[in-house]
């Protein structure tokens, strides 16, 4: 049977069968809970398990003293460590997997980007679990993101669909290349199994994939353009983590103004606690937006390196055109990795 976990209460029991994804009341506290498939949830919950257990014993390995040397001299007395500071890295970013993470979703990953919104007099409210990486949207939009060119139609006709209440998207492969038909058929039937789409049924004699929309509103948020947020992310982490820079980073990040404007941050990190790079995406008609990002990264002040405009649609040359004539840099995704090189 169908099984739910109360995010507010954390009971957990079966369900009446639902369609994945939906909500039913608490039993215990009657607050709203979303339905998940049972081999689905404990799939997930043992994943997390293996991550953290996988985590605590890096952190421990690393805690632990080099063996002495045979006839070498005893070591002094171990001090306590200093806390980590604003230029201290609090995790071990050679060690850790942040791809497959929870310890960045903490207040505490988050306080040296607080500490400089609130030296700016800005209020910044963090949603910690969006750069939780233990669940499979960063894997998804790592996918669409490597193999745009292939998967972009996809991801067209699944924003169409919720759009005008459809439920259902079909696929039709047969006009594609043997390779491109089954990446695609592929990366449809991996989706399914994360629990992206509701449901996946491949007809082979007619090569037409037929998928049932998930109605969970973070999936559907996720192909509105959440996905290009989470393969930002991923790319600025692996950045990070090449670099081996000390970092405090956000995603989906509210911030209010002295004077009461609110604006939402879609990517943004802080280096060694002093240099931030803020991070806009976008995944369709902007141009009519330019002016506010150039008043935004002038209220935030920030150099053009600093504040980029990420756009999936942008070909080479109109991110270059853009970036030439705007105090902004403009990037696709092809070109993201070059931009953020350059000021990491």
């Amino acid at each position: 049977m169908p099984i739910y976990r109360c995010n507010k209460c954390g009971f957990i029991a079966e369900t009446v069968p639902l369609l994945p994804g939906g909500k039913t009341p608490c039993s215990r506290c009657a607050h709203p809970s979303t339905v998940y498939n049972t081999v689905f949830f404990v799939e997930k919950l043992t994943e997390r398990y293996f991550a953290a257990l996988r985590e605590i014993e890096t952190l421990k390995a690393a805690d632990q003293p080099a063996p002495a040397m045979p006839g070498a001299a005893p070591e002094p007395p171990v001090t306590a460590a200093p806390a980590p500071t604003a230029t201290t890295p609090a995790l071990a970013l050679d060690q850790l997997n942040l791809h497959n993470t929870a310890l960045l979703a903490t207040p505490e990953q988050h306080r040296p980007l607080q500490r400089w919104f609130e030296a700016r007099q800005i209020e910044a409210r963090f949603d910690y679990a969006a750069v939780d990486t233990t669940g499979f949207f960063d894997d998804a939009a790592r996918a669409l993101g490597e193999n745009f060119a292939l998967f972009g139609e996809l991801l067209d006709r699944v924003r169409w669909a919720y759009r005008n209440s459809h439920s259902n998207v079909n696929l039709e492969l047969a006009n594609l290349s043997q390779k491109d038909a089954q990446a695609l058929n592929n990366l449809c039937r991996q989706f399914h199994s994360h629990s992206l789409f509701a449901t996946y049924r491949y007809q082979k004699v007619e090569k037409i994939v037929r998928l049932t929309l998930q109605t969970a509103p973070t999936v559907r948020q996720f192909f509105e353009g959440g996905w290009l947020e989470w393969f930002v992310l991923v790319e600025l982490l692996a950045q990070l983590k090449a670099k081996k820079r000390p970092f405090s980073c956000a995603r989906n990040v509210k911030v209010v103004f002295q004077n009461e404007d609110l604006h939402e941050i879609d990517v943004m990190t802080l280096l060694d606690g002093q240099t931030p790079i803020y991070i806009e995406c976008k995944t369709g008609e902007f141009r009519r937006e330019i002016d506010k990002f150039l008043k935004l990264k002038k209220r935030l002040n920030l150099s053009r390196s600093q504040f980029i405009i990420c756009a999936s649609d942008l070909t080479d040359e109109q991110a270059s055109g853009l970036s030439a004539m705007y105090d902004l840099s403009f990037a696709n995704l092809g070109t993201l990795s070059a931009k953020l090189q350059a000021v990491i």
